[in-house]
């Protein structure tokens, strides 16, 4: 009886040890004392919602020390030592270096014990290859460019202009924003568009960084500013430090950037502290909501934690984390594994809203608000949910000038960059005079020509020389209209490469880019196109159409055939050299004919002597036996006597039929053939769909009918076929139609 109570004794004891939770430590590096007592009650309230039985948490903080050597040392002393599982890291409000957690994250990170920062936004602890065990509860200040796009989006502002610190934060925030606008560009390229009339300029010309401008502590803000007033955009986006951004503020007041017409765009750091103090009126800032709010951070990133912990208790076998820094060099195995299991955790219950994190472990779905800086006050407009901008109401916003309206957000230059291309009859190009100028002339009709100024490449001088010449043409007229309506001026170039504009693989990669006059467009090198430049899906995705000057669809140009109907005509059935030997045949035939009937012993046979003796066979009577016989004519007299001369005129009698048979019906064959050739019924005709070796067309090289054959699929065979044969311009495909 006493050795089953035993029993029972000792076994009820190892259940109770065996349901003793185990003690999981959570460290946290403060920034001020008074949130220590802030995160015991967050671990506190963890412990009533996760783990139970399996596991309790225990709190062990500290506060940052003055110097990233004190800091690691404290780390290792009292966090590491202690094996605690994850450490909560805040970054105080004072922007000094020594009180960053880069020691926190660095020393922790060796042993791969996951580092959560609470309030830290700086862009380089997205670093992964630097900060390997680094997660936050905030995203970095580079984020702030998402708002930034969507902004630009929602005002429908497509040019913009980026002024970035060159420093980390500034590369990154350019980085992203960059990123973002090719992807907006990637995305339109994908778009199939099937009315090119309903597509909205949104749509067809994403927003754009006109111009990237960076700037140091030794740079001239002025000229960096100037640089920027001569640019069409008149959206800024600042990306700097506070003591930057003040500095770019009063450069900008100076030279008048901060009035009407204006539009400034700046993160957190460019609107607080010595920034906002020099900030111009108008200008749109954004603002973390619970951005600065360690006690709402220290309870999330606890939740978080204490949520990944069970998780990793009910499926992972963990092993302990390294007590101590002094002669331990091994990793935590359990580390990289936990820092997954909390990559991948989502808290939609947060305090400052819902916890999600993406793979370089920043916060996701962060809600920003969305300031207007009016009379020293920052006034709230809106809001960015994490997902897009929801403006509370735009008449609430006082831009730069104190404008109510919302700015364009560029300038239209009054001298514009024209680039053309020479394409008759739209535009002429000739020589200047010696003097250097466009002499202008009549037509017969008494039309005045005008002539424009135009630099480009002289195609009639070895090397393509870049010179002034004469551009005139309907383009040119049409240019000179427009400039009078409009009130501006122009200076007109023509296009270096002579190509309309397609886009070509860079050094056979996948990116490609455009040439000629698309090319220079899109460069900058020109404001405005003014040429034969046909519509089509891939030119509208990048640049704005007018409404077309003339409607043409694809043209197929054949040489026209000239009936030829001469008086040699008729000797077309035989080759020259047949009736050279018919003719010299007839003469033979003649010459036979006589000799045999003139020398033959039989030439003079009578019946009997009374009867008269006919009159022997001539040379002409033989000469026009011959010819008789052979156009088919009755022979009256003059036949020959002879049996042997009767004989060739038998032969060469039969010769002749033949020959006159032969070409009867070569003659008849002949007008039966000659006739024109059919013309080309369209593109579906079986002479271009199939075409043989000798039927050759093409078109010109990265035109807009190059472009067309090019994409469809089902004419990829005449593409190919045509491809090998296309001419540079459409002056040279046009000669060689007229040489063929």
């Amino acid at each position: 009886m006493r050795l089953y109570l035993l029993v029972a004794l000792f076994s009820c004891s190892c259940a109770r040890a065996g349901c003793e939770p185990k003690i999981v430590n959570i460290g946290a590096v403060l920034s001020q004392k008074r949130y220590e007592q802030v995160f015991k009650d967050a671990v506190t309230q963890a412990n009533q919602v996760y783990g139970r039985d399996k596991f309790k948490l225990t709190a062990i903080s500290v506060t940052h020390k003055l110097n990233a050597i004190q800091m690691a040392l404290s780390v290792c002393e009292d966090l590491i030592s202690s094996q605690v599982y994850a450490i909560l890291v805040s970054h105080p409000p004072q922007s000094n270096d020594h009180l960053t957690p880069t020691p926190v994250s660095y020393t922790a990170g060796f042993y791969r014990i996951p580092v959560v920062g609470l309030t830290t936004r700086m862009s380089i602890y997205s670093d992964k290859s630097i900060h390997l065990s680094f997660l936050r509860t905030v995203p970095p200040y580079s984020h702030q460019a998402h708002v930034w796009f969507d902004l630009m989006r929602e005002f429908n502002w497509n040019h913009i202009i980026l002024i970035v610190s060159d420093d980390h934060e500034g590369r990154a925030a350019q980085k992203r924003l960059e990123t973002l606008l090719e992807e907006r560009e990637t995305k339109n390229k994908k778009r199939n568009y099937e009315n090119l009339d309903q597509l909205s300029y949104d749509n067809k010309r994403g927003p754009k960084a006109e111009k990237v401008l960076q700037f140091s502590q030794d740079t001239n803000l002025t000229a960096l500013l100037l640089e920027a007033k001569e640019l069409e955009a008149r959206v800024i986006i600042l990306s700097a430090s506070e003591e930057d951004a003040a500095a770019v503020y009063k450069a900008a007041r100076f030279l008048n950037m901060t009035g009407s017409g204006y539009v400034w765009l700046v993160g957190e750091r460019e609107m607080s502290g010595k920034a906002l103090s020099e900030a111009p009126d108008g200008l749109i800032g954004l603002q973390l909501i619970n951005g600065k709010n360690e006690s709402a951070h220290i309870n999330d990133a606890v939740a978080v934690v204490a949520q990944s912990i069970q998780e990793l208790f009910e499926k992972e076998n963990i092993t302990e984390p390294p007590r101590g820094c002094v002669g331990n060099t091994n990793i935590w195995k359990t580390g990289p594994l936990f820092k997954r299991v909390l990559m991948s955790s989502k808290y939609p219950e947060g305090l400052t809203g819902r916890v999600e994190f993406n793979d370089d472990g920043d916060r996701k779905y962060a809600h920003y608000s969305i300031l207007n800086y009016q009379k020293s006050r920052l006034i709230q407009v809106g809001i960015y949910n994490g997902t897009q901008v929801v403006m509370n109401n735009q008449r609430k916003i006082i831009w730069p000038g104190g404008e109510t309206e919302k700015p364009q957000g560029f300038q239209m230059s009054t001298r514009l960059k024209i680039v053309t291309i020479h394409q008759e009859p739209f535009v002429y190009v000739k020589p200047t005079m010696p003097d250097g100028t466009c002499k202008e002339e009549m037509t017969l009709n008494g039309v005045l020509i005008k002539k424009v100024i135009c630099t480009g490449p002289n195609e009639t001088i070895p090397g393509r020389p870049t010179v002034p010449q004469c551009c005139y043409g309907f383009c040119i007229d049409l240019l000179i209209k427009l400039a009078m309506t409009m009130n501006f001026t122009y200076e007109v170039h023509l296009v270096a490469d002579g190509k309309f504009g397609t886009q070509e693989r860079v050094n056979n990669s996948n990116k490609k880019e455009w040439n000629g006059m698309m090319g220079e467009l899109l460069g900058g090198l020109a404001d405005m196109i003014v040429a034969p430049l046909t519509i089509n899906n891939e030119r509208a995705q990048y640049i704005e159409f007018s409404k077309p000057f003339k409607y043409q669809g694809l043209t197929i140009l054949v040489k026209k055939e000239i009936p030829r109907s001469t008086l040699d005509s008729f000797m077309q059935p035989f080759q020259s050299t047949l009736w050279l030997l018919v003719g010299l045949s007839v003469h033979v035939v003649a010459v036979m004919l006589y000799l045999l009937d003139r020398f033959s012993p039989f030439g003079r046979f009578k019946v009997n002597s009374e009867e008269e003796e006919e009159d022997a066979l001539t040379l002409s009577s033989a000469m026009w036996f011959s010819w008789g016989v052979l156009l088919n004519s009755g022979i009256g007299e003059g036949a020959p006597r002879s049996f042997s001369a009767r004989i060739l005129g038998m032969v060469w009698a039969g010769f002749a039929m033949i020959i006159v048979a032969s070409y009867t019906a070569n003659l008849a064959a002949f007008l039966v053939l000659d006739r024109p050739e059919e013309r080309i019924t369209g593109i579906n005709d079986p002479r271009l769909r199939n075409p043989s070796d000798k039927f050759i067309y093409a078109t010109v090289k990265q035109s807009s009918v190059d472009i067309y054959f090019r994409r469809q699929v089902e004419l990829s065979t005449m593409y190919r076929h045509m491809e090998k044969h296309n001419y540079e311009s459409a002056a040279e495909a046009i000669q060689a139609v007229r040489d063929k």
